[in-house]
């Protein structure tokens, strides 16, 4: 009996032990560690109501609940899985309402394109009648499409023209008939303004639903390049516009149209180069226009009058010494006379109240950064936005007086918070989440009072509490010029009279922190599982990363890369200081500008970094889009020198470590070619180093088995060589 028990409790600790011990399986392939969500919620025009996809029986309900009743059964609107269309049923990929609450714009056979633009087929559906409708051709793919503020009509696009359709005729008016692929694009956008400007609505209605400003991109003269997709018995050649760093841009240009048709009109806008933003004033055909210099230093504020004509005035402009950031910190204010928009030039990201006439009051200020602006409700006179105000690895929820008074946190300080609002800002849905803890959504007030947890993944945390997980703590570390912000990994078991490997992962761009109280999830999960082998895992924001403060983050300006490069050594050279570090093993991990900064520290920091795993890096910034690149670099004809001195193509001879680059064959925006030209360096530098290519895959790499299999690669790769 005592054997028996004692097989018993041995079979119990190995389930334990299995349980606790991590696998790339588990993170990647079987998604044992993703986290639930709160997916599907809009919010309709009354601010009282929402409307949510649940499934329910293996049949998925498009539903209409009250925000004072989240837990209430909610009334079905429609059943997405029963609707038909000449006999057929649609596969419904997504649901919109018009603000009547009788109409549904659905999509069908929808197909991501680039990061965010996508292909689709729409079906409009009669919620009385219970029929749908094709709202173009089934064989001509749509984008973008838009109900009409008076929902009377939708706009979209097909095959680079914008359409109009009138529910009441059920007939299509073309408003455009110039595009064409690699060539003229009206109403949406071009590749480069997608990935850098993050827009692709490029049509937007009045407010009267009379007429529609949209952009034009002729793109005839920017460079082709092409890329091989693999499979068929010779490789097709994709072919797509991408303007590198020097070279020529899409002609973009302003135009208002008749929603019903007739004649466009021209938007004359003086000298500029792009057109990053624009938008309707809510109260009068009024339109608000941002253009930009191609240094990207100078921001024009522009309001066009007189759709029929318009009537151009600048009425604001902004310089800088280096350069301007577009973010989506445009709302147009009811009284129609003012703006709110952030702006760093007091030194930090703050909100301002801009004028028409030119005139402008600073809202918030203080050494932080305001990170988002989620909007106003006028009635009250209070305005909604995140901010770096608890350090920049915090992102706490704020409420301000219009007049910069009576300042709320409406989540808490420590973390990181996320907030949707419902229309007129009465309600909003919280996310929040820390370093060690999974994201929690909750239903709040406009005053940040709970009013009922959606979502509170309380089966994982207590899934991760049982496992006996590494703790991510949060340090301060010297770089070359000041103390950085990073986060540090010791294995659960961690004995300080031991020497431990020091595996880093990095990004140090413009624009993304990797020293975020946030949950990283899989990544997180990853993270894990090194120091379940044995390694410590730290990360660090470097020079030039976000929420800092102007100065801080635009430091790097004109030499990407230097002082990033520059301060990674120098934490590397701490670590090797610590007693419990294996100053031999340093190793360095990371992607896309992380994959550089991994190139860069292989080669320039190769006495301190012994192995590098380098995912889809930028090589030669020569090679990448002029948008990003120029924002920061101005042109390889400007700044030679900024371009060359810290291309990791030019430093290879200085390699020593083992290390192994991965790049995704059909990357659209970080091209192969990167890769090709540094694997051509270290071939005439001698070099030996490690290569895999995912054919077809973009920058992601992702999809069906390729994560589970990178991570395996990547695993394997740092337990043999660090």
């Amino acid at each position: 009996m005592k054997r028996l028990l004692f097989f018993f409790f041995i079979g119990l600790l190995g389930t334990a032990l299995a349980q606790n011990n991590l696998t790339v399986e588990r993170i990647w392939k079987y998604g044992e560690f993703s986290q639930k969500g709160v997916a599907g919620f809009t919010s309709l025009s009354d601010g009282e109501h929402f409307t949510k996809q649940v499934e329910e029986k293996g049949a998925q309900l498009l539903k209409k609940y009250s925000f004072k009743d989240f837990n209430g059964a909610g009334t079905t609107i429609v059943n997405l899985s029963s609707i038909m269309f000449d006999g057929t049923l649609l596969e419904v990929d997504d649901a919109l309402m018009n603000k009547a609450g009788t109409m549904l714009l659905l999509q069908t056979n929808t197909a991501g394109i680039y990061r965010y633009s996508y292909s689709t087929v729409y079906y409009t559906y009669d919620i009385a009648s219970k029929k749908a409708t094709l709202l173009y051709k089934a064989d001509v793919p749509q984008t973008l499409a838009t109900f009409s503020p008076d929902g009377t009509k939708i706009g979209f696009v097909a095959a680079n023209n914008l359409f109009v359709k009138d529910l009441k005729s059920n007939t299509v008016t073309q408003l455009t008939a110039d595009g064409n692929q690699n060539s003229i694009i009206n109403g949406t956008t071009d590749w480069v303004y997608e990935e850098e400007f993050a827009i692709t609505q490029g049509f937007l209605w009045s407010p009267d639903s009379k007429y529609i400003a949209y952009l034009r991109f002729d793109e005839s003269e920017v460079k082709e390049f092409d890329m091989a997709i693999y499979g068929s018995l010779y490789p097709e050649a994709y072919r797509f516009k991408y303007p590198k760093a020097g070279e020529d841009n899409s002609k973009v240009s302003m135009h208002i149209i008749p929603a019903m048709g007739g004649s466009k009109v021209d938007v004359k806008l003086g000298s500029y180069e792009y057109i990053p933003r624009f938008k309707w004033s809510p109260v009068a055909n009024e339109l608000i226009v941002q253009t930009m210099n191609r240094h990207q230093n100078e921001l024009k504020y522009h309001l066009i009058t007189n759709p029929e004509a318009p009537v151009d005035k600048v009425f604001y402009t902004e310089t800088s010494k280096t350069y301007i950031d577009i973010d989506n910190n445009l709302i147009v204010l009811k009284d129609g006379k003012s703006l709110l928009r952030s702006s760093e030039k007091d030194g930090y990201n703050h909100l301002y109240q801009l004028n028409f006439d030119g005139t402008q009051r600073q809202i918030t200020t203080g050494n932080w950064d305001v990170i988002e602006l989620y909007g106003i409700n006028e009635k009250k006179g209070l305005i909604y936005y995140k901010s770096a105000e608890n350090g920049a690895i915090n992102q706490t929820l704020y409420a301000i007086s219009l007049d910069g008074k009576k300042k709320t946190a409406i989540s808490a300080t420590n973390g990181t918070h996320n907030a949707e609002f419902s229309e007129g800002f009465l309600y909003f849905i919280r996310s929040s989440s820390t370093a060690n803890t999974v994201t929690t959504y909750t239903l709040c007030d406009q005053s940040g009072k709970e009013l009922m947890v959606l979502e509170k993944n309380d089966a994982l945390q207590q899934k991760l509490n049982g496992m006996n997980l590494a703790k991510k703590e949060f340090i301060e570390v010297p770089g070359l010029e000041g103390n950085l912000n990073a986060w540090i990994m010791k294995p659960a078991n961690f004995d300080p009279a031991k020497k431990y490997p020091v595996y880093f992962t990095v990004y140090c761009g413009p624009g993304h922190n990797t020293v975020t109280n946030a949950f990283g999830g899989a990544d997180y999960m990853y993270h894990q599982l090194l120091t379940q082998k044995g390694y410590i895992v730290m990360s660090v924001d470097p020079r030039g990363t976000m929420y800092r403060g102007e100065a801080f983050k635009k430091s790097t300006y004109l030499q990407l890369g230097k002082l990033e490069t520059e301060d990674v050594i120098a934490v590397g050279k701490y670590m090797q200081q610590q007693p419990y570090v294996d100053a031999n093993r340093i190793g360095i991990q990371g992607w896309s500008y992380g994959g550089f900064m991994t190139a860069l520290a292989m080669t320039k920091g190769a006495d301190v970094f012994k192995t590098g795993i380098s995912v889809a890096p930028v090589t030669n910034w020569r090679n990448y889009d002029n948008i990003y690149t120029e924002r920061f670099m101005r042109t390889p004809a400007e700044n030679a020198l900024g371009y060359d001195d810290n291309s990791p193509v030019n430093h290879v001879a200085k390699l020593k470590g083992k290390l192994l680059l991965v790049h995704g064959s059909a990357d659209d925006n970080v091209h192969f070619q990167n890769s090709m030209e540094f694997i051509s360096a270290m071939v005439a530098a001698n070099k030996q180093f490690d290569l895999f290519v995912y054919p077809n895959k973009n920058h992601s790499i992702y999809g069906g088995n390729t994560r589970n299999h990178l991570f395996t690669m990547m695993l394997n790769y740092t337990l043999e060589n660090l």
